[in-house]
């Protein structure tokens, strides 16, 4: 048991940490209030006592309190202070700054003051001060506290120094951003200055992984779930789908004999596509490719060709799946960001080749073509005899709904609809053809740094896309309605931030559900067995 004098040592306030202690964080969105810094702003008020006194009789809680002094002391706390030097504030001083910045911002847009309030006769005109805009910068160059026009160096009056006006903590915005509080800032601006900075960031912390002698291949992996900025997404992509090594000296001499063994693949195997053998399968890809999106890049002549070239020489090199209707749409999103490594479009939607050297769009074919064979080897059974790998991805997306979300998975039982009937082009596609382009890129952003990205978290993509409609789907009570919906999802407005929610929920729910996949079959199992005993 402690003694008295160690439990008074305990509340008594001091300068190291206290358990439960409020400390100061600098650097946050709301700068602290330093009372060392700014004691002068403070009221002259005499300090509580921190060692708490002892009581003679303690025979209450009210009396216990007040004669105890504890971490959270009365008369210390940031709050009060500002409270106190609110309450000092004059207020003529505070309309008077407000109008002079208004004066000030309106001068410089050449647009009329405002009108100057009318002040009684009687009452002191408030001191004279300069402008907001040129107001000096806190001590130590410390621009977190901004001082107001009613901390003068102008003296004050005899006798008032009791009555000293204080400092007036500024906004919760940067010091930067100040000034737009006349007008000339608004929350959108703050908002995208934020994001690019935001982003420029992340570019940073990229290309310093990028630059090292040896990539961090989990590190990158780390850094790209939350997506890859379009100057580095190229290399990343390459390093993330196992195309170059990590080592930056092996790399060129990879990329040379990989684009090598491509351009041989072409003179030994597509002077073949007319030959009986497999001029079935040539006549289904120049079938299947104007059919593909976007269509700006696919009528095209030169990608036309080059996709062509690449599905059939893999189609040649993979007999056991051949060519299946699909896999088409899986050329674009790697030749579109390796393309745009050349080109200056911001648009996905709009690439045009037309002023690529025709050298950089064959080895940007030839990457292409590594980089989609790289992720076709994880997802081969899609594609083989009747597509096993799709018929049981479709199976387990069923089961996955009608665990997360018994109310959607009844109603499409209700109406008779099939997941087979609209999933199956998810899977095959890989949400190719429900998103936008821009969309499919973030989206395999994600997956490439995913652990089976391709085969097993797409999944939960889907299951995450599906249960997105909920309220759309509900609303529905027609079979062929709800499919024609299910079929052509309202998406072409999504961007960035819509699939890094869906991503959000896909990767909660592979959390729940990944590692117990029965748990919630078992748990509704033991309830019925329990409602049956009951029963009995």
């Amino acid at each position: 048991m402690a003694s008295d004098g160690a439990r008074k040592q305990f509340w008594k306030r001091s300068t190291s940490k206290v358990p439960g202690s409020i400390q100061h964080v600098y650097g946050a969105q709301h700068p602290p209030f330093d009372p060392l810094l700014h004691g002068t702003l403070l009221k002259s008020t005499p300090k509580v006592p921190t060692t708490p006194v002892k009581a003679k009789r303690v025979s209450t809680f009210q009396e216990f309190e007040s004669n105890t002094s504890d971490a959270w002391d009365a008369g210390e706390d940031d709050d009060e202070l500002l409270a106190m030097a609110a309450e000092s504030l004059n207020t003529e001083v505070v309309m008077e700054t407000a109008h002079r910045v208004l004066r000030n911002h309106s001068q410089r847009q050449g647009q009329p003051a405002p009108p100057e309030p009318l002040v009684h006769e009687q009452e002191p005109k408030p001191v004279a001060g300069p402008p907001a805009a040129e107001l000096p910068a806190a001590p130590g160059g410390d621009l977190r506290l901004v001082k107001s026009v009613s901390e003068s160096h102008t003296p004050c009056p005899a006798g008032s120094a009791s009555d000293a006006v204080p400092l007036q903590r500024s906004q919760s915005l940067p010091h930067s951003a100040t000034v737009g509080l006349g007008g000339t800032a608004d929350v959108s601006t703050l908002g995208s200055s934020a994001r690019s900075n935001r982003e420029a960031s992340r570019l940073d912390k990229f290309k310093q992984l990028l630059a090292g002698p040896n990539t961090d291949l989990e590190e990158l992996r780390k850094l790209s779930w939350s997506g890859i900025p379009k100057p580095v997404r190229p290399i990343t992509w390459k390093l993330l789908s196992g195309y170059l090594p990590a080592n930056v000296d092996r790399r060129p001499a990879t990329l040379k004999r990989k684009q090598k063994e491509y351009f041989a693949f072409i003179e030994h195997y597509y002077d073949s596509r007319n030959d009986e053998a497999h001029q079935d399968t040539y006549r289904q890809i120049h079938i299947d490719i104007p059919r593909m999106s976007p269509e700006t890049l696919i009528l095209q002549p030169k990608v036309t060709e080059i996709f062509e070239r690449i599905l059939f020489i893999w189609a040649i090199r993979h007999p056991a799946s051949g060519y299946v209707q699909g896999i088409n749409d899986l050329v674009t999103p790697f030749f579109v960001v390796f393309i745009c490594e050349h080109i200056e479009e911001e648009d996905v939607d709009r690439v045009d080749v037309a002023g690529v050297p025709a050298e950089v769009l064959r080895n940007i074919e030839a990457d292409t073509y590594w980089c989609m064979s790289k992720l076709l080897d994880g997802i081969q059974d899609n594609y083989t005899f009747a597509q096993p790998g799709i018929q049981l991805k479709v199976k387990m997306l069923e089961e996955l709904v009608s665990r997360i979300d018994e109310q959607v998975h009844g109603h499409l039982e209700r109406h008779e609809v099939r997941y087979l009937q609209f999933a199956f082009r998810w899977m095959n596609n890989l949400l190719m053809r429900e998103v936008p382009l821009r969309c499919a890129i973030r989206l395999w952003d994600t997956y490439q740094s995913e652990p089976e990205g391709f085969s097993h978290f797409h999944l939960y993509v889907c299951a995450a896309f599906l249960v997105r409609w909920r309220k759309e789907i509900l609303e529905e009570r027609d079979f062929q309605e709800l499919l024609l919906f299910l079929q052509s999802l309202p998406t072409a407005h999504w961007n960035d931030e819509d699939m890094s929610l869906l991503l959000a929920e896909a990767y909660r729910l592979k959390f729940a559900f990944a590692d117990a996949p029965n748990h919630y079959k078992k748990f509704k199992t033991k309830l019925s067995d329990q409602v049956r005993h009951r029963r009995k």
